[in-house]
């Protein structure tokens, strides 16, 4: 493991001269600092009393890393975040990945680096991502957001993904559809996504029908209707889908219609996340309402309490939109009833 000595020598000054770069850096030579900083950068070196700092919560900042801002489902838990963190005076530092875990370890770094005194995390893969290894090594509070850890005990707050989808996918069963299919953005980059999926199986094999692979996207938010076609003009055409957010859920109606396909006479489609976008759309949609929010205010929360471990578990329901109907052949459904609430568990 790199030490402050391997950083004063790389640096070409003494070990008491390196330390006060990080402890009293106007006490030095704006040259003098720059060259500890940057073999601090080169040798991947992070001071220890930095990391005590961060432990005592002597910063009033906490870090927030969200995969991305152009989903409405991640604004609104980070301006609850916002609010819940301001009214006890902290502030927020926050980075988004775009979904790539690769860009994960680099931000969490960065905001260490800023002796943040917190984070709120939303990463690709809770169980094989080593920046939370990391933090907990280093007992950095941290806590999760969406993600659902099933081999690690993180911190984290959720909805029940898998139990969702289930029941999203048992609601369009009792419409009458037997061929329902599930749209995903790239698996490998979300371990949500991979829940939903496994609902999804449950629900179908309960019902006693085989589930369909998963139809990947290559993005989370912009469906290719060219990899739907074949399965709406297969022998046993695809009648219904779920997909996992309600962005692509979106992309994927206007797709559809505009390839002549009608949502939801012949295509039913329902989202997940509940936006308020997608309740001013014509036909509104249908969707898994989550309570970002409270979300958000949760996490906040959790992580000022140095929650340690454990899953606040948050109850989902189903938000019924004009975007779904009864399967072709069946008496027509009015999709404008209200809304079914489904507890945590």
């Amino acid at each position: 493991m790199t030490d402050l000595l391997s950083v004063a020598k790389l640096a070409g000054v003494s070990r008491a001269t390196a330390a006060r770069a990080f402890s009293d850096p106007q006490l030095l030579k704006a040259s003098t600092r720059q060259r500890v900083l940057e073999a601090s950068e080169q040798l991947g070196f992070r001071p220890n009393h930095i990391a005590r700092q961060l432990r005592t919560q002597t910063s009033r900042t906490l870090g927030v890393l969200l995969p991305s801002l152009l989903n409405p489902v991640f604004a609104q838990q980070l301006q609850a975040m916002e609010r819940q963190a301001r009214n006890v005076g902290y502030g927020l530092l926050i980075a988004t990945s775009d979904y790539q875990p690769q860009r994960e370890a680099a931000i969490v770094e960065h905001m260490l680096r800023q002796r943040v005194a917190g984070l709120v995390l939303t990463v690709a893969d809770a169980d094989n991502s080593t920046v939370l290894a990391t933090l907990a090594e280093e007992q950095m509070p941290f806590v999760l957001t969406h993600n659902v850890p099933q081999r690690h005990d993180y911190p984290a707050v959720c909805v029940d993904n898998r139990q969702a989808v289930a029941d999203a996918t048992a609601h369009l069963h009792a419409l009458g559809h037997r061929h329902i299919g599930m749209v995903a953005g790239p698996m490998l980059q979300s371990d949500r996504a991979r829940l939903r999926y496994q609902g999804y199986c449950d629900a179908m094999q309960q019902a006693g029908l085989a589930p369909q692979p998963v139809i990947e996207m290559p993005s989370h938010t912009h469906s290719d209707f060219r990899l739907l076609k074949p399965l709406l003009n297969a022998p046993e055409p695809l009648t219904a889908v779920i997909c996992t957010n309600d962005l692509l859920a979106i992309s994927l109606m206007g797709a559809a219609m505009r390839a002549g396909v009608q949502v939801p006479g012949e295509l039913s489609v329902m989202g997940f996340d509940g936006t308020d976008i997608g309740e001013q759309l014509a036909p509104s949609l249908a969707s898994v309402a989550q309570p970002s929010d409270l979300l958000g205010a949760c996490a906040i929360e959790m992580l000022l309490q140095q929650t340690t471990s454990g899953t606040r578990v948050l109850a989902h329901r189903l938000r019924h939109g004009e975007s779904i109907a009864r399967a072709p052949g069946h008496a027509s459904f009015s999709s404008t009833s209200g809304n079914h609430h489904v507890n945590a568990k």
